[in-house]
């Protein structure tokens, strides 16, 4: 009687760059161990599955949380993924993890936006900021909160110092308004991901209050 065993690991690392002041840098990875044995010489293993998300896939069972500010502007609540990393600058507060970024700017505005006040002032302002800044399409959505506008672009990341990698990165520019008060969430992640869900998620949430 001759025994056998074999035994497999798959191991995968995604080491990405940080988007330019919009999108934070990650990995994400995953491994599977089998092993089989069996008499009169014959051995067979049967590796399950290596899991391979695309670079920058939020995951399914992400949890979401509410975010509130406690400084500035302060009337309004947005569920962002519970976890990521956060930073505040001035009005703004931005949340990371990987090679995802959501991004609050709160200000205030004199008019409620409108496709055509996104196209002809916010899409220049992005265009001289925005490596490789392209692809830029305005347009009116629904969301819980309201009716809003919504700009979707394509942009580089800043090179990572360590690797010295450019993420390609899609973006999803929300701006909402009530009484004088405008809300610019944005969302960020590489143009390969399938974030649109998480992506819904986050900016269904949006609420005054």
């Amino acid at each position: 009687m001759v025994h056998a065993r074999t035994s497999a690991a798959v191991g995968l690392a995604l080491i990405a760059a940080v988007t330019a002041g919009c999108s934070g840098a990650g990995s994400h990875s995953g491994s599977t161990t089998s092993s089989a044995s069996a008499g009169g010489g014959n051995a067979h293993a049967n590796p399950a599955p290596t899991e391979s998300n695309p670079p920058g896939d939020i995951p399914d069972n992400q949890v979401y949380v509410a975010y509130r500010p406690t400084s500035g502007f302060t009337g309004f609540t947005v569920k962002v993924p519970e976890g990521w990393a956060r930073t505040d600058k001035g009005t703004t507060t931005v949340f990371t993890d990987k090679l995802n970024t959501v991004r609050i700017t709160a200000g205030t505005a004199s008019a409620a936006p409108t496709v055509g006040s996104v196209t002809h002032t916010v899409v220049p302002q992005l265009k001289a900021h925005v490596a490789q800044f392209a692809s830029p399409k305005v347009s009116e959505v629904t969301r819980h909160a309201s009716r809003v506008v919504r700009l979707t672009y394509e942009g580089d990341s800043v090179k990572d110092p360590v690797t010295g990698k450019v993420v390609r990165d899609a973006f999803e520019r929300y701006a909402f308004y009530r009484h004088g008060h405008e809300v610019a969430l944005t969302l960020s992640g590489p143009v390969n991901a399938d974030n649109v869900d998480p992506w819904r998620i986050v900016s269904d949430s949006f609420a005054w209050r």
